[in-house]
């Protein structure tokens, strides 16, 4: 699987899954730009490394929920690379409780943060992939959003969008060459999930046939393989990396 001279935009790409996900694509040749919100030293070293593989990198400080930026990331790309290949919208958020507890403005971040930036991203990459005719947008949702979960109505509400959002665009963009697919993961162990207590962890793992937690790279190879020309007859699907969590 090769991506070289493909150009590729990942939102939220300076940890966790969205690293891995930059350091996957940049691993096969592809050229990667990707946003973060905060730490600039680390989104600096993450380019530095990139760019010693022999691809071209950039970083672009962004708030996800941002339309402006968006815009002005995708249209920087495309300006500087020539063209815009893949976008994988991965930026996300919690901000977990019970709804009985949950203010107006956890719901507005959470749900502005994961789900209005994949608006945000896909409608900046809409009108240059359909001109160019080809192009993939990854989006990722979560196994919350197909099954629900106590204490994360703001999240799993996002996710939900994500997957009928996603399901609505493959429909508008398949006739130019355009697939959008989802990404669900389910229990991925990462700095998000660090703070989860070891019991919540125990009998979460308990529901996993498998028998243990996602890791980041599980969850790359998967965006990878969507993002290939080997699933260029695949568009508007759910593809769970779950362990069998939500069977």
């Amino acid at each position: 699987m090769s991506f070289t001279d493909k150009n590729v935009l990942v939102t939220g790409g300076t940890r966790g899954i969205g690293r891995s996900i930059v350091e996957s694509f940049a691993s096969k040749g592809a050229n990667v730009a990707f946003t973060y919100r905060s730490s600039s030293d680390e989104a600096n070293a993450l380019v530095a490394e990139l760019e010693e593989r022999g691809v071209k990198a950039r970083a672009i400080q962004a708030d996800a929920a941002d339309f402006g930026a968006a815009e002005a990331a995708v249209g920087g790309i495309i300006s500087e690379w020539g063209s815009i290949d893949v976008v994988v919208n991965n930026a996300g958020v919690t901000k977990d409780m019970l709804m009985l507890r949950m203010g107006e403005d956890d719901w507005d971040f959470v749900v502005g943060t994961n789900l209005k930036s994949v608006f945000n991203y896909s409608k900046a990459a809409y009108r240059p992939m359909m001109k160019q005719r080809k192009g993939r947008i990854i989006n990722l949702s979560s196994v919350v959003g197909v099954m629900g979960n106590a204490g994360q109505t703001n999240y799993a509400a996002s996710k939900a969008g994500i997957i009928g959002f996603s399901k609505s665009l493959a429909k508008e963009l398949g006739a130019r060459g355009v697939t959008v697919n989802v990404v669900a993961p389910g229990y991925v162990e990462t700095d998000m999930t660090a703070s989860i207590s070891d019991g919540a962890r125990e009998a979460m793992l308990g529901s996993v046939p498998v028998g243990r937690p996602a890791t980041p790279d599980d969850i790359a190879s998967a965006v990878l393989f969507l993002a290939s020309d080997g699933a260029s007859y695949i568009t508007g699907h759910v593809l769970h990396v779950d362990g069998g969590l939500a069977m």
